[in-house]
This record gives structure tokens, C-alpha cells and sequence, in this order.
């Protein structure tokens, strides 16, 4: 990718943020990712047995991170008009930079057991070839060569401040095992998502590669206690371009910049098993990305999510899902499961004449849940309970004439409008949860 840059351009801003803006072009160009990537396995062999994706986020998160240091327009984080290491301006910048990905590449890489000195070897290959193409690349785009030497020393500086801080994070993660480390996670996760617990201070967030001001998307799943879920499904996790993940209260719980879409999170496969240990795999529900402040209203929202369907331990919803969802395709669900009385009362008005001790009227009731889920359609409703369409029709006229109403008529006022749908299929699932007793 070139990066445009004719002589008005050049006369009209300085140098270092043409420069920026070719190393911001190059986070975002996913062929140099993978350059950069490649030049990092190929000279750490032990870098080279991990996931690519991990070592992808922390390229990209570098890349960018050094683009913000030479594109300051204040000039705070190049040290100052006299340029990089000429006084207290240099030493003021460099600590207002964010070394996160720094800090989070060293203690990911002590927990996985990496020496040391084979991560600092992965660090300066992609360093390297990271100063290459961005010196083909200004100079494609106009850079004098004056201006590129004073690019080039100012990245040297930002990749040594950068090797220091992933030495820091390796020394200060060294001191726990992978196991304690773990646990370190997990309680830093506690404080920032359960309500009453005393929220990290911005250092402590920093060294698990979270600034104050970040957003997250934050992700919840329920591998229902099985140890053989558990692995599979945070082996997925961890291999997402991710900052902190962890287990918190029996759940898997990730906060995670972004999330490819698309991506299999959990497919309910285990990786090279046979087909005697698949399960149907588990619940994953994905926010909206939160700021911090806003993760422990979104974390009870995730968990009120799952526990809707039942969660894998329990008996399952009336859904039964697994899979990813995303927490605002049930945000109709958890809001009127918060108000289970009006749903009470909505399944006596609606549904009076039908007995939960009656197998038929059950087949009924769900039939008509069913058609409502799928738009009222009637091939999708009997492809999904696996009959004919005509069975379809049959239960859902047996219901007109229970309950006086019909769910196939589009009359105005009738129960084919959007309250109307709403409310039934309110009712409809109430009902389907008591018990023959006609209790929940």
C-alpha cells in the first residue's frame, strides 16, 4: 500500500506525521501483519509452536501504538522541537505512551512457558522488517531522507522502550506459575465485573493490557463444568486477537478489542477427536463493545443471558442454544423474563383453555412458538419440528378453536400485529414452562 503524498501535502505538515500515517496504513494492511508475523516465528522457533493469531494481535496493537508515537502533533512523544533524547520532553513522552501489548506479550509468553530470550528474538525480527518496509514505504511517499533518518531513530527508541517493557511484563509474570497467573486474571476479572467489588486502579489495568479508556467487547460463555468444553472452547477463546480472558464463577469470560465475524468460537467439535466426543457445544453471548465503567451492568446482562437457556448444566431453555449470540438478539428475552408476573397474567388471559397436563396441547404450544420464531412460516416451522406442513396447519387451527384467536390471519386489531405477536409469544413461552401441575 502507498501511501499518497504530493509536494502541496509535504509543504503544508510535517514530516513524522506522514510517517505516522504510513505506519497506521501498515496496522491496518494485513499483508504487512503477516510479514511481520512470519519474520517473528521464523527467527523464534518457540514463538513459531504458538497460534499465529496471538502473535498477530500484538503486532497490530504495536504497529499502531508506534504510529501514535511519531504522529503526536504536540511533538511530547518525539522529545520535544530538539527531537528524540534531548531532554525531559523525551523522558515526559515515552511514559505517556501505552506499552500494554508490551506489557501483555511478556507475561502471555512467560505463561506459556517461552524463554525469555526467545521472545526478545521474536521482538526484534518483527522490529526490524517493521523499519524496513516503513523506509521503502516513506520513501515511496516522498519522505526526504533527512526526515526518514529522524523516523527511523525515533522508532529505534520506541523499540527499545518497547523490549524493556515486555522484559517487565515477563520478569513480573514470572513470579507467578501459569496457574497463579491464572488466578491473577481471574480476580482482576471479579474486580471489574461483579458489582461491589473494588474496581482496579489504571496500573493494574495497564499491566493486563487494559487502558482506563478502553472499549470491550465482553464475552461470557457456560462450558457447563466439563473439563473436555472447558479446553476446547478456551482454546478457541485464547486464540482470538484477545487482552484478558479468564474463568470467573465457573464461566469462561473474555474482554476482547474485537471479534472476527464469522469466527467459530464454538462449534462443538473437539479438535482430532472422534465423532463419540462431540457434545453440542456451549452458550457463548457476545456484548456491543462497553467502555470499562459499563462492564458490570453488561457482565449480569451476559449471565442473565445464559441463564435463560438453561445454561449446559442445567435443563436446557426452550431453545436450547449454543453457539455465539450476540446479547442484543435476546434482549427481548431477558427483559420479560424480568417480569415473570405480566407473563403470568398473559398466559391466563391467553392461553386459559389449554391444560399443561395434556401431551397434545403441549405439541400445540410449541408448534405456535415455533411458527412465531420463524415469521410465521410454515415450511421453516414444520422443517425445524420435523413434520409436514399440513401437521403444521392442523395444531395451529386446534388452537384458534381453543383459545378463540388466530396466529395465520392478518387482520387489523388481531393477533398478527407486533404487540399482539409479542404478547403471545410471551404467553407461549410462559406456559411451556409450567409444569403439569400447572406451576413453574
Amino acid at each position: 500500500m502507498t501511501v499518497r503524498t504530493d509536494v502541496t501535502e509535504r509543504s503544508e505538515r510535517p514530516e513524522h506525521e506522514t510517517v505516522a500515517e504510513v505506519l497506521r496504513a501498515m496496522a491496518a494492511d494485513a499483508d504487512v501483519q503477516s510479514e511481520l508475523v512470519h519474520a517473528a516465528r521464523k527467527h523464534s522457533p518457540e514463538v513459531a509452536r504458538l497460534a499465529e493469531a496471538e502473535t498477530l494481535w500484538h503486532v497490530t496493537a504495536m504497529l499502531n501504538a508506534a504510529g501514535a508515537w511519531l504522529g503526536d502533533p504536540d511533538g511530547h512523544a518525539q522529545g520535544g522541537p530538539g527531537g528524540p533524547g534531548t531532554g525531559d520532553n523525551d523522558e515526559q513522552g515515552m511514559d505517556a505512551q501505552d506499552f500494554a501489548a508490551a506489557l501483555m506479550l511478556g507475561a502471555d509468553r512467560a505463561g506459556q512457558g517461552v524463554p525469555v530470550i526467545a521472545v526478545l528474538r521474536g521482538v526484534q525480527a518483527g522490529l526490524t522488517r517493521t523499519v524496513e518496509i516503513t523506509v521503502d514505504r516513506c520513501r515511496s511517499a516522498g519522505v526526504p531522507d533527512a526526515a526518514l533518518l529522524s523516523a527511523v531513530m525515533r522508532l529505534k527508541e520506541y523499540g527499545d522502550a518497547l523490549q524493556r517493557h515486555v522484559v517487565h511484563g515477563y520478569r513480573t509474570a514470572e513470579w507467578d506459575t501459569p496457574r497463579a497467573l491464572g488466578e491473577t486474571r481471574a480476580r482482576l476479572l471479579h474486580r471489574l465485573l461483579v458489582e461491589g467489588e473494588q474496581a482496579p486502579a489504571a496500573e493494574e489495568l495497564a499491566r493486563a493490557g487494559l487502558r482506563h479508556n478502553a472499549v470491550r467487547h465482553l464475552l461470557v460463555a457456560d462450558p457447563g463444568g466439563d473439563p473436555a468444553r472447558t479446553r476446547r472452547l478456551a482454546h478457541r477463546l485464547a486464540a482470538l486477537r484477545g487482552c484478558l480472558f479468564g474463568m470467573l464463577d465457573g464461566r469462561l469470560v473474555g474482554l476482547y478489542p474485537r471479534l472476527p465475524a464469522g469466527e467459530a468460537i464454538d462449534d462443538g467439535e473437539g479438535e482430532g477427536e472422534g465423532e463419540e466426543d462431540r457434545d453440542d457445544g456451549a452458550l457463548v453471548v457476545v456484548s456491543p463493545p462497553v467502555p470499562l465503567d459499563d462492564l458490570r451492568a453488561t457482565y449480569a446482562l451476559c449471565v442473565r443471558a445464559l441463564d435463560l437457556d438453561g445454561g449446559a448444566t442445567a435443563t436446557p431453555g426452550p431453545y436450547g442454544r449454543h453457539g455465539v449470540y450476540e446479547l442484543t438478539e435476546l434482549a427481548a428475552e431477558i427483559a420479560l423474563a424480568d417480569h415473570p408476573l405480566l407473563g403470568a397474567w398473559l398466559s391466563a388471559r391467553l392461553l386459559a383453555n389449554l391444560d399443561p397436563r395434556d401431551d397434545f396441547h403441549r405439541q400445540i404450544a410449541v408448534t405456535a412458538l415455533t411458527f412465531l420464531d420463524h415469521g410465521r412460516r410454515l415450511d421453516r416451522t414444520a422443517a425445524t419440528l420435523f413434520t409436514h406442513p399440513n401437521t403444521v396447519r392442523y395444531r395451529l387451527a386446534r388452537l384458534q378453536q381453543l383459545t378463540g384467536e388466530s396466529l395465520t390471519d392478518d387482520l387489523p386489531g388481531s393477533a398478527s400485529g407486533p404487540l399482539g405477536t409479542l404478547h403471545w409469544w410471551w404467553a407461549l413461552r410462559t406456559w411451556l414452562g409450567l409444569g403439569a401441575d400447572g406451576k413453574p
